[in-house]
């Protein structure tokens, strides 16, 4: 029997609550056996604003999951060269771990978005979609997504950078490790954001 595992793509600039609920509430309700938390290099929809680099969004990210032995890393995207395709990516993981069945994690927003993945049609081949609810957005697709239904939280990377940089307080907003790594290191233009 292939175990079931989760993975949940993003910039994660910085990693926050919002991603570890989703998470947690996907693994639980699908049963599966991990999630993993996959950092994207190059994503193709986005430039890299912050100032960031992939070293420190993967050691935010390891900051982040510390401590829950089924939430993972997958570094495969920050290991290659160039824009980040997810069809390419989960073509490497399917050849590499035949024994995993993977659930692909996206919210609302990136659900009404498939239709402009590249190479889509090939990728709902390897994988099974996870929508997540998300506010303002909707589920409903085209392609066959498993809906999975998580807290609703205004939350995002966006926000956070946008709080740090005007010296606003960030607590409760993303795990202490990961606020500590921002504070210690001057990311996103503040030290001062407690």
């Amino acid at each position: 029997m292939k175990r079931k595992v989760g993975i949940l793509g993003g910039t994660f600039d910085p990693p926050h609550f919002g991603h570890l609920v989703i998470a947690n509430e996907v693994l639980h309700q699908l049963e599966l056996d991990h999630v993993k938390f996959m950092p994207n290099n190059v994503p193709p929809h986005k430039e890299n604003v912050s100032g960031t680099t992939s070293s420190d969004r993967l050691r935010m990210l390891e900051l982040a999951v510390e401590g829950n032995d089924r939430f993972l890393i997958e570094p495969i995207e920050l290991e290659r060269e160039g824009r980040s395709y997810t069809f390419e990516t989960m073509k490497m993981l399917t050849e590499r771990n035949p024994e995993q069945e993977y659930y692909f994690i996206i919210g609302a927003d990136m659900v009404e978005y498939l239709p402009k993945w590249h190479k889509i049609d090939e990728l709902v081949g390897l994988v099974r979609f996870v929508g997540v609810n998300r506010p303002h957005f909707k589920t409903k697709s085209l392609y066959p997504i498993i809906r999975a239904e998580v807290p609703m939280m205004e939350l995002s990377s966006t926000m956070i950078r946008d709080r740090v940089k005007t010296g606003r307080t960030i607590k409760y907003w993303l795990p202490e490790p990961v606020e500590d790594y921002i504070k210690e290191n001057g990311l996103y233009g503040s030290q001062n954001s407690s």
